[in-house]
């Protein structure tokens, strides 16, 4: 019997369904997203933990006793060297100073009559009109006047010292706190501090170095493996990364026992004092020189137990799983120092589709 050909075209496209024989599933090529190995400068980098810390700090205290007659500064201000920010009253001290200079005055109309005497003495010593203890006696008279005005200039310097103190002024650039006291205080050397002067530009940043990092360093330094020197990066409490870069002036030469760390310090410029003093910051140490190390993303390196593989796509668009040496990972790169060369194609998103010798759809990375 005849099979109609209308009835045996139906009967065909049901047996393709059912033994998924259809020729357009049968050809369709897994999609993966690949990335090419490529040089990089990826910088050996470690991350600590540090602690801004103020250059300067101080305690601005009163000196000398009296009534505050003038707070010349708003709490918070940035303030330069020198700039007034009390006056205590002065007119007690004003008036120690002209009753010294008063005393000075008769001391050196003293001194005067003293050598004139002296003079007078001597030439009457020639003729032998007095005698010689009168003229030492006039000599000894010029020497207690002298050493009078030397008592008396000292004096005045003392009161000039006090006169100056009741004008209270910044001894440094610098940022101010709160103040303690208002106008009309009474204040003094016991009185405690008044405000609190920070200086914040340049500023330090302070952070521990474990003993082990610290000697691999300089091992690796003095083996030639790498160069010396580091440069200082700052990521702030909010994510964001500080735009200025440290330099490294001090490292402790003692080893904290509790943590065996070794304390070492950076300094930053910090002209819009983005950075302020006791915050905590996370500190990247990365070498200073350029290093182009050969790498991939690192979601592209799978691991068995015989070690690192890829997957790589080649132009023909075959997948080869090819066997890798990665020497460290950073930054979401894997540095691979043995298996590819540059620029050969690697899976990175779809490696659980694909298998050795197949065919894929290949889509390059975003920004890859």
């Amino acid at each position: 019997m005849t099979v109609p050909k209308a009835a045996f075209s139906a009967f065909s496209f049901l047996l393709a369904i059912v033994f998924n024989l259809s020729p357009v599933h049968a050809q369709q090529a897994p999609a993966v997203v690949v990335a090419p190995a490529r040089m990089v400068d990826l910088r050996e980098s470690v991350d600590l933990t540090g602690r801004v810390v103020a250059t300067q700090k101080v305690d601005i205290r009163a000196r000398v006793a009296g009534f505050l007659e003038a707070v010349d500064f708003k709490e918070g201000q940035s303030v330069k060297a020198g700039a007034m920010l009390y006056q205590v009253e002065d007119g007690a001290y004003r008036a120690a100073v002209q009753e010294i200079e008063g005393s000075i005055q008769a001391a050196e109309a003293q001194r005067d009559l003293a050598v004139l005497e002296r003079d007078r003495a001597r030439q009457l010593l020639t003729s032998n009109t007095i005698s010689q203890a009168r003229v030492d006696t006039a000599n000894a008279e010029v020497k207690k006047a002298e050493a009078e005005l030397v008592r008396l200039k000292g004096s005045k310097q003392s009161a000039d010292l006090n006169l100056s103190y009741t004008r209270i002024t910044a001894p440094f650039d610098g940022v101010l706190g709160l103040t303690t006291v208002d106008v009309g205080a009474l204040v003094g050397p016991d009185t405690g501090p008044l405000v609190t002067l920070t200086r914040l530009d340049p500023i330090y940043v302070v952070f521990p170095v474990s003993t082990s990092l610290l000697l691999t360093y300089r091992e690796r330094v003095q083996k030639g493996e790498m160069p010396g020197g580091a440069n200082v990066a700052l990521t702030l409490p909010n994510g964001t990364v500080y735009p200025l870069k440290g330099t490294i002036d001090f490292i402790a030469s003692n080893v904290a026992q509790g943590t065996d760390t070794v304390t070492v310090r950076a300094q930053f410029d910090n002209p819009n004092t983005l950075l302020l003093d006791g915050t905590l910051v996370r500190v990247i140490l990365e070498q200073s020189d350029k290093q182009d190390v050969l790498a991939v993303p690192q979601q592209a390196v799978q691991r068995d137990q015989q070690g690192a593989f890829v997957m790589v796509v080649d132009a023909a668009s075959k997948v080869e799983l090819r066997r890798i040496d990665v020497s460290r990972s950073a930054r979401g790169l894997s540095v691979v120092s043995k298996g590819l060369k540059e620029g050969e194609n690697v899976i990175t998103e779809g490696v659980g589709k694909v298998r050795p010798g197949i065919v894929v759809d290949a889509a390059a990375a975003t920004g890859g």
